[in-house]
């Protein structure tokens, strides 16, 4: 559905009263019967570090970001048998705002230019998580250097209606960027790389949350590939929105689509991973688990499925629960990131997830690489054997559903990135929630090259790009929930030694619940250095020689929109930022379980004032 003309858009969304609500859209007290027959089991004590939140935690979320989790987000499963009224009811409940659903007509922002897109190999570009399907993150053809960076000044913004995550990296081509949102009714934005004015919008069937991927298309002309949270993908036109095809390629009710589609060719990769499995496999009364993660090649053209490999073999009886459900395994193994093509030989890799059940097979917290033709797996690398995990078990647990032996919940959420050496020899190096970094041997399949301690390593919060260019490997810090995480590092490419280590800086955000040093966000680098976001709302530039930080944004404010939705920034986590014409664009908000909400992309180029004055 195209929802946006050039002479107006009509955008339906919901948003959270600013505070305390004198009169809820629901009865209380009905809210409270539900709370405390369908959530209090878990949500009552604090257990916020295994992603449990409690009461008092949930009372900071907007109402709206808990009905969404209801509804396609991390309790689906738990919210099977919950009619409409009562997700809203426990919602309002929990934080004493209304759900409201208010129509904004939009009217301001709009591109008069109707001029089709340039072609997709015009510059400036950055496509998919990328720049390209070696998803390096490294961008040679900045327009800008790390003394550049130094003179970033804002351009503009545009406010994400409905949105308090945002996670929907851009995509520039033909001086377009394309950007989507999760929040609100959820929506893919073609907006004018320079200006920032909207071209149109497109509303899939569930919310965006993965990066966009720009394309050739049979018959002329260039696509816009996505895939929605709720597993579906589409390619719609880059000039106009309209939907070219849509096609569903997982149909398990825990599933995610949380990874960039990659294309290669007239193929695109889809990866595919699963969240409120995870979550409700410790209930008795849940047949712990049957979904299992995947990659699926469709073609370009008419997005009909090629092949489809799982990460699993087909789930077994395993047993049965306390309650005498059944239960099953293997199960999970989720892919969270954009698969890394490798065309030289004919490889894609991917990184995976932990298990669900037992047994943990040896595809789990792994970096697998699949023939492209066939998506035959042709090597596995398993960094972390036995991680079997799902939320709610604790070692020695006497709870049937739970784990033998609860594995440490270290998935991969990077890419790998593909990458070679000044000696000319290939690399994959991946970061992982244990804290460590791997250069793996695409030639040897996929043998450990060199290992780095980057960080402690936290269950809580993925860790989810690295960068790499010029000879280095620059991987942030992760981690929720501990006093020893931030900074980022320097890695020689070549040895796997440090080069440099910058610290977590003191930070800039006011405090309380979703304040913090964690860098979690994916790294970009351009020449001269890199691009590091904070779970503090900063973005910050540090020189690629020593560390030293040229440059800080602090997005903790409210900002002035072109298209005239309120919006404001917060943490920075999940998609970094994106390099393309001279220009810098980055999204800022991550309202959930850690950090701080936010609605906005922000547009940065080149003060040239200052950039002289020095």
């Amino acid at each position: 559905m195209t929802r946006v003309t050039h002479a107006s858009m009509v955008i339906l969304t919901a948003f959270a009263a600013a505070g305390p609500s004198p009169a809820l859209a629901q009865d209380t007290a009905l809210g409270a019967d539900v709370f405390e027959a369908r959530c209090a089991g878990c949500h009552t004590g604090n257990d916020l570090e295994l992603g449990t939140p409690s009461r008092e935690d949930m009372a900071r979320f907007s109402p709206n970001f808990i009905v969404d989790a209801l509804n396609e987000g991390v309790m689906t499963l738990q919210a099977e048998g919950m009619n409409p009224a009562e997700r809203v009811a426990v919602a309002e409940f929990l934080t004493g705002q209304s759900v409201v659903e208010s129509p904004i007509e939009i009217t301001t922002g709009l591109c008069t230019d109707a001029s089709p897109t340039a072609p997709l190999d015009s510059m400036p570009l950055w496509n998919g998580w990328g720049p390209d399907s070696r998803n390096r993150r490294f961008q040679p053809d900045a327009g800008l250097t790390g003394v550049d960076a130094a003179s970033l000044t804002l351009k503009w913004a545009f406010g994400l209606p409905g949105e308090s995550q945002a996670r929907a990296q851009p995509a520039v081509a033909g001086g377009r960027l394309f950007t989507g949102s999760q929040g609100g009714d959820g929506a893919v934005y073609a907006l004018d790389a320079e200006t920032g004015c909207t071209y149109w919008t497109f509303q899939p069937q569930a919310g965006v949350r993965s990066a966009l991927s720009i394309g050739p298309r049979p018959g002329g002309g260039h696509a816009v590939y996505f895939v929605d949270r709720q597993a579906n993908a589409y390619a719609v036109h880059a000039d106009t929105g309209r939907q070219i095809w849509s096609t569903r390629v997982e149909d398990h009710p825990a599933v995610r689509g949380t990874g960039a589609l990659t294309l290669h060719g007239n193929l695109l990769f889809v990866p595919m991973t699963g969240v409120s499995e995870e979550n409700a496999a410790s209930n008795p009364d849940y047949a712990c688990c049957q979904f299992r993660g995947s990659i699926t090649a469709l073609d370009a053209g008419t997005g009909a499925i090629v092949w489809k490999t799982y990460t699993v073999p087909e789930p077994q009886r395993r047993g049965t629960s306390s309650t005498g459900a059944p239960l099953w395994g293997p199960a999970g193994v989720g892919i969270w990131s954009a698969p890394t093509v490798d065309p030289e030989r004919g490889m894609i890799y991917a990184a995976t997830g932990n298990a669900y059940a037992d047994p943990a097979p040896e595809t789990t917290d792994a970096v697998i690489a699949l023939d492209v033709e066939s998506g035959e797996i042709r090597w596995v690398n398993q960094l972390t054997p036995g991680d079997a995990w799902i939320m709610g078990c604790q070692p020695g647990s006497d709870n049937p559903n739970c784990p033998d032996d609860v594995g440490p919940d270290f998935d991969f959420s990077a890419s790998p990135v593909l990458a070679t050496t000044a000696s000319g020899r290939d690399l994959l190096v991946v970061p992982q929630k244990s804290g460590m970094a791997y250069a793996l041997d695409p030639d040897d399949e996929g043998a450990t090259v060199w290992e780095y301690r980057a960080g402690p390593g936290s269950a809580v919060g993925g860790v989810w790009g690295a960068a790499v260019g010029e000879g280095l490997a620059y991987v942030a810090v992760g981690g929720y929930f501990r006093d020893d995480t931030g900074g980022i590092h320097a890695i020689d490419l070549e040895t796997g030694e440090r080069v440099w280590f910058t610290p977590p800086q003191e930070p800039i955000c006011a405090g309380g619940r979703g304040c913090s040093a964690v860098q979690s966000a994916a790294v970009t680098a351009i020449p001269g250095g890199v691009f590091s976001g904070s779970a503090d709302g900063g973005m910050r530039f540090y020189s690629a020689e020593d560390g030293t930080i040229l440059w800080t944004f602090d997005a903790n404010r409210e900002f002035e929109t072109n298209n005239g939705v309120p919006a404001n920034g917060g943490s920075f986590d999940g998609p970094g930022p994106v390099v393309a014409g001279g220009m810098v664009y980055m999204l800022s908000g991550n309202g959930g379980f850690v950090g701080s909400p936010g609605n906005v992309l922000l547009a940065f180029e080149i003060d040239r004032t200052a950039e002289s004055a020095r």
